[in-house]
């Protein structure tokens, strides 16, 4: 990632966080609509999932320009979801979902420069996760 492509995720995100329960809701019906599958995944109490999400994505925005000091973070969130038996077809699902409520909430300002940003940082730190997680189960 390119420090312009940081830059629009930190300033986007700013955006993103004056809507975070609105956004957390998106994000959530979105991933339930797209893989009704993964909805026993999560606990009914979605809301309160949906602060965890928020907090989780300003850890990883806010550590951008800083990669190593949110890598192990990253990393042991890749391996409790490898325990809770998430698989790497989720993680493509979760990106999409993650996308498309980005661009609902961000509207005219979800430009493509924004978008492929976006998906510069979910792709590395899905990478991190994913590595992770396998590396737990070998």
């Amino acid at each position: 990632m390119c420090a312009v492509q940081i830059e629009l995720v930190q300033s986007t995100f700013a955006t993103v966080e004056t809507i975070a329960e609105a956004a957390a809701e998106l994000f959530y019906n979105r991933l339930f609509e797209l893989d009704p599958s993964v909805r026993p995944m999560f606990s009914d109490d979605v809301t309160e999932q949906g602060r965890k999400l928020m907090a989780t994505l300003k850890v990883a925005v806010n550590g951008l320009t800083k990669l190593d000091t949110i890598v192990p973070a990253v990393q042991q969130l890749g391996m409790r979801h490898q325990q809770l038996g998430i698989q790497d077809s989720h993680y493509d699902t979760v990106g999409a979902a993650l996308l498309w409520t980005l661009e609902q909430g961000l509207g005219d300002a979800f430009t493509v420069d924004v978008h492929d940003a976006w998906a510069a940082t979910y792709t590395l730190v899905a990478d991190v996760m994913k590595a992770a997680a396998q590396e737990q189960a070998a």
